[in-house]
């Protein structure tokens, strides 16, 4: 899924416990204030097996996707029996499964991310009547060959326009051999932007910015990335945020306004986070991260959450939440038009966290790969 060459029993590449470096700020720049944290504590909700992502459903729902190939619905009770399962289609070696799930807007129509037997990375797209999935309806949007089984990203969601986005990674190995990340004529180290309902199997939006040109793929909304493990919108601004995943010793989150017209390159593989990546020159458009740390601590892995726009907390309101797999930790950042201004660490462990959710007002659930469901509470 995420992560960078070290072997893990579930993701390929990790290493265990808790970062202390998540306040490293390049040697450039002063380093973020500490902000006074707001109060929360993390609510076991459920147990899955392998909860991987989620995403908000019909009805006030959050429909969690396991890794080996099931979606389920989470309820009162826990989680119900699978409402899809494709375990037969996919495989859990390297960092490949089932990788992510979306719904459009209007809950008419259900997205699936995975690897299928060979590792091509597929989007398909099911109707949605009443709730539930149609699975006659089903129909292959989009696949990419993977020419390795890790930095598959795999992360899909609908943005503010109505379209799709999706996350692919660089294609794998490591240290990008390939050069894919800067390379405009693949898919690979790129944020997607498709409008899986205005053609078939898609159409490519006509404002995306480099539909015009000829030496680049029209699919491409940015550039420049590693392992885009796990991005989300704001849902109250609009912004776009992604948590990219470094390959020895930075991990990024990188930002874009809501009125961004696309293009960003966010440097990979020439740089790493704020710092050329082996010998690298930083490109005259590199778009650097708001937030990195280093790995001189124990993380490794970050994982990209969302603003808060739930009403639980209200301290929390428009913080933005991430944690990193081999940390766990739940810290905070402040941003203030595209910049930092502050950070917290929480005060709350999620394990293994592999990913978070959001449900359909605005409240957060982590999700650890050992297979822990938290709703992220009022302490």
């Amino acid at each position: 899924m995420k992560v960078r060459t070290r072997s893990s029993a579930i993701i390929g590449s990790i290493c265990l416990v808790a970062s202390l470096a998540l306040t490293t700020a390049s040697a450039d720049e002063p380093a973020v204030p500490r902000q006074a944290a707001a109060e929360v504590a993390l609510t076991k909700v459920a147990t899955a097996q392998n909860p991987i992502a989620g995403a908000a459903g019909p009805g006030d729902t959050v429909w969690i996707a396991e890794r080996a190939g099931t979606v389920r619905v989470l309820g009162d009770q826990g989680l119900g029996e699978p409402v899809l399962d494709i375990s037969g289609e996919t495989t859990t070696d390297g960092e490949r499964g089932l990788l992510g799930i979306a719904f459009d807007k209007e809950f008419a129509h259900f997205y699936i991310s995975f690897t299928n037997l060979e590792g091509t990375s597929t989007v398909d797209e099911f109707a949605v009547k009443d709730g539930r999935l149609q699975p006659d309806t089903r129909r292959t949007v989009l696949t990419q060959t993977q020419p390795y089984p890790n930095h598959n990203g795999g992360d899909i969601r609908f943005g503010p326009d109505g379209y799709l986005y999706i996350a692919f990674g660089d294609g794998g190995s490591g240290g990008d051999p390939h050069g894919n990340g800067q390379k405009l004529d693949t898919l690979l180290g790129k944020i997607l932007r498709i409008d899986p309902s205005g053609g078939e199997p898609y159409a490519i939006p006509s404002d995306n910015p480099f539909v015009n040109d000829p030496n680049a793929k029209g699919e491409i909304w940015a550039y420049g990335l590693r392992n885009p493990w796990r991005f989300s919108f704001d849902s109250g601004t609009g912004d776009l945020l992604i948590a990219d995943v470094g390959q020895s010793a930075w991990e990024e989150i990188d930002w874009a306004p809501a009125d961004s017209k696309g293009g960003e390159n966010y440097g990979w593989s020439s740089m790493e986070g704020n710092h050329p990546f082996r010998g690298g020159t930083e490109p005259a458009n590199h778009v650097p991260p708001i937030h990195e740390y280093d790995r001189n601590g124990l993380g490794c892995s970050v994982t990209g959450g969302y603003v808060y726009r739930g009403e639980a907390i209200p301290d929390l309101k428009g913080q933005y939440l991430f944690s990193d797999y081999c940390d766990g930790t739940v810290r905070a950042l402040q941003i203030e038009n595209g910049k930092v201004t502050g950070e917290s660490d929480l005060g709350v462990n999620g394990g293994e966290t592999i990913s978070f959710v959001q449900d359909g007002d605005g409240e957060l659930y982590v999700l650890a790969i050992g297979g822990s469901i938290s709703r992220i509470d009022p302490a």
